[in-house]
């Protein structure tokens, strides 16, 4: 009886084993197939990633209507994550990132904002008038 048990117990073993390894491999074919590798130079240009949680004031952006993204970061280093250049004002965050939480900037000419200036009257109000008619 002993033999026989650790026979039909190591038979199930190596059962199981196959069957994880199925499992397993047909996990990793569907992650594989949405995963995407992303690497970045230094001195390219990223969009940081923001989690807009609730009550939470990062960035200088709040709430679900704040951007997914924001503005175009230098890479100045690559370690095991990627260190990006801030302004002054984000000087209290960490400057290292990991690569899920960026995203590659193409240069794009309609992410350069004009400023238009504003003819205020004595009572700070000003007149509208339109800038442009589009249809």
């Amino acid at each position: 009886m002993g033999p026989k048990l650790i026979q039909i117990t190591s038979d199930k073993i190596k059962v199981i084993r196959d069957k994880l390894q199925i499992a397993q491999s047909r996990q990793n074919n569907y992650a594989n197939k949405r995963r995407r590798s992303l690497e970045f130079l230094v001195g390219e240009n990223v969009f940081l990633k923001v989690h807009p949680t609730k009550g939470i004031f990062r960035f200088g952006k709040k709430r679900k209507l704040g951007p997914k993204f924001i503005r175009p970061f230098d890479i100045l280093e690559r370690v095991v994550a990627y260190r990006l250049a801030f302004p002054p004002n984000l000087s209290s965050i960490d400057l290292v990132f990991h690569v899920s939480m960026l995203k590659k900037y193409l240069l794009n000419s309609s992410h350069v904002l004009e400023v238009l200036s504003l003819k205020l009257r004595d009572d700070m109000s000003y007149k509208v008038h339109p800038v442009e008619i589009v249809d």
